[in-house]
């Protein structure tokens, strides 16, 4: 099971088991709370929130926990990247946080500020084993949005060796260099591409 309630992730989860022949079914299906994100890392809270589905379901769970990191803003919004945008996920509001706070810093120039996006996965069991994958995708910050596919801060951020920002993007492309492609690449390596023998 996918660990989430952001229909997003579980979308994109999803399309990337899909050629395995597994179909994930997410937190919301089967009426789990969303938890809390009490950890100070990434790893920390994919851990809890994986843990937590896995005994709450008695199956495998896979949970993300990903965010922005903007170096002129010491790696912030970081975990918590999805809090900048209030109760009420408003991402709008949080792309304007991001924007005001570097231009408190005059980080807006040049290219634009550097950035990175970062997804860590954890694979819980329901006996608490777990496993951890990690993906980045390095890029730059432009103002304004622009775009209006995929989710989060995607209208703000540009990939390196692109010139369109993740919200401008086919899914499909965007999926294919993107740190949550990067991260269950990393755990098709160490879980489903094993060869028998």
């Amino acid at each position: 099971m996918v660990a989430s309630h952001n229909p997003g992730k579980v979308w994109e989860i999803n399309q990337l088991l899909a050629p395995y022949g597994l179909d994930a079914v997410a937190a919301t299906d089967l009426g789990l709370t969303e938890p809390d994100e009490p950890e100070p890392t990434f790893e920390g809270n994919a851990r809890h929130k994986a843990i937590i589905a896995a005994k709450g379901s008695g199956m495998p769970s896979l949970a993300d926990d990903s965010g922005l990191e903007v170096a002129a803003l010491a790696g912030a919004p970081g975990i918590f990247s999805a809090r900048w945008a209030g109760p009420d996920k408003a991402f709008s509001v949080a792309m304007q946080r991001v924007h005001d706070e570097l231009r408190k810093r005059e980080a807006w120039n040049g290219e634009g500020p550097r950035a990175n996006f970062i997804s860590v996965l954890c694979l819980a069991w329901p006996d608490e084993t777990t496993q951890f994958f990690e993906g980045k995708v390095d890029g730059r910050l432009v103002w304004p949005p622009r775009g209006t596919n995929g989710f989060g801060y995607d209208p703000i951020f540009v990939p390196d060796g692109h010139d369109r920002t993740f919200g401008e993007m086919e899914p499909a492309k965007k999926y294919a260099i993107s740190h949550r492609t990067r991260a269950f690449d990393e755990l098709k390596r160490a879980c489903l591409d094993v060869k028998p023998g």
